[in-house]
């Protein structure tokens, strides 16, 4: 309790992750008013549950050390690791882990469905930022392949829920770290090139071979033809309801008989940002916009301020996985990019999401009352580990 207070009093000095837990909650308010405007109202009240968990879980997050934090990053990654594989298991039933859409990706614990992705993603940043805090061999093209071999871990378990949004999501982090950690930005090109080819590879099969011989599932080589070709019915319905919001919205009431007689799929979940912008307009739209750029930014100032390689390089990690995760969902909604069921942070319906999401905030609040200003910052490449947290 005494250590509980103390972090308590430190934080209480002025820093930038406040701006984060401010902004963080204002996303929040605002997803849990758009929620009862979907076809799913009653998801509104369970959000505000949430809500309230996941801030009063966020506190435990302040208590740990980042040193003890670090220590246990890869054994904390290794239990996530555990929960995905369990998903996978033949024979569990639906009770325990339920199917939807397809997937097997909840754990039902009687209380909450809880995603083991969600919590993947976090446990992914701390274990890769241990892993990176001190090294210099991620500066060569072969040294790229221990962080790469990290993260393919979780998106081959996670893709074989099957999940595509939630595996993609984890290549941004890994891209961000590894740029801030100082990794040659000509051997992250090639590697990017790499990808590009493959994915392009794909698409040729996709219209060349017969459905035996495909690497993807159905479903999402229809969204990569859809994509290309004519958008699917839920992307184009997305954008008459951002396009018919106009400047200023329609308001709550009318907004609300829009969406119900306009039945939009996922609209509680994928397609949020298309209630969001039908009901407030464009100003909606960019309010929201704005405030994922605060929220995100003020981790990364936050990332600025600290001298220990570990927590600097979570909060990289952190600001780049939802930085990216907001911007892929709103172009899905946009038509900009193909639909891969990819949630906007902290405003999508979804207990797991909001929580880690928060788990996240206290995470950087914890790293915040650590920061120590300086003019400038050592190079990750020392061998002085002994130097780490004094």
């Amino acid at each position: 309790m005494k250590s509980f207070f103390k972090v308590l009093s430190a934080l209480l000095t002025p820093n930038f992750s406040w701006v984060t837990l401010l902004s963080g909650v204002a996303l929040a308010v605002i997803g849990i008013n758009v929620l009862t405007g979907t076809t799913e109202p009653a998801a509104a009240a369970k959000q505000t549950k949430w809500l309230m968990i996941s801030l009063g879980m966020m506190a435990f997050t302040w208590l740990p050390h980042p040193k003890t934090i670090g220590y246990t990053s890869f054994i904390l990654f290794l239990v996530t690791l555990a929960l995905l594989v369990f998903l996978l298991i033949p024979g569990i039933p639906n009770s325990i882990v339920p199917v939807r859409n397809n997937a097997r990706s909840w754990i039902n614990l009687g209380f909450m469905n809880m995603q083991p992705s969600e919590l993947t993603k976090i446990t992914f940043i701390l274990a890769l930022a241990w892993y990176l805090r001190h090294r210099d061999n991620y500066r060569t093209l072969a040294g790229l392949l221990p962080p790469f071999f990290i993260m393919f871990i979780p998106v081959i378990l996670i893709l074989k829920e099957p999940d595509l949004g939630s595996a993609v999501m984890f290549v941004p982090a890994l891209f961000f770290m590894l740029i801030a950690a100082g990794a040659k930005l000509n051997h992250l090109f090639t590697l990017v090139g790499i990808g590009l080819l493959g994915i392009a590879l794909n698409i040729v099969m996709i219209y060349t071979l017969p459905n035996d011989m495909q690497i993807l599932k159905k479903y999402q080589r229809e969204r990569i033809t859809q994509f290309v070709g004519t958008k699917p019915e839920q992307q184009q319905m997305a954008m008459r309801l951002v396009g018919s919001g106009g400047l200023w919205g329609y308001g709550e009431d009318r907004s609300k008989l829009i969406m119900r007689y306009n039945f939009l799929p996922e609209n509680e979940n994928d397609m949020v940002f298309a209630v969001v912008v039908n009901r407030w307009g464009l100003i909606g739209g960019l309010t929201v916009i704005g405030l994922y750029t605060v929220f995100t930014g003020s981790i990364l100032l936050v990332g600025a301020r600290l001298k220990e390689p570990f927590p600097r390089l979570v909060c990289v990690g952190f600001a780049g996985l939802l930085f990216c995760q907001g911007a892929m969902n709103i172009s899905m909604t946009l038509g900009l990019l193909p639909i891969t069921g990819i949630t906007l942070p902290l405003i999508s319906y979804g207990g797991s999401s909001l929580l880690s999401t928060f788990l996240m905030v206290g995470l950087v609040m914890n790293f915040a009352t650590r920061s120590r200003s300086i003019l400038v910052r050592p190079s990750f490449e020392y061998d002085n580990a002994d130097a780490i947290f004094q």
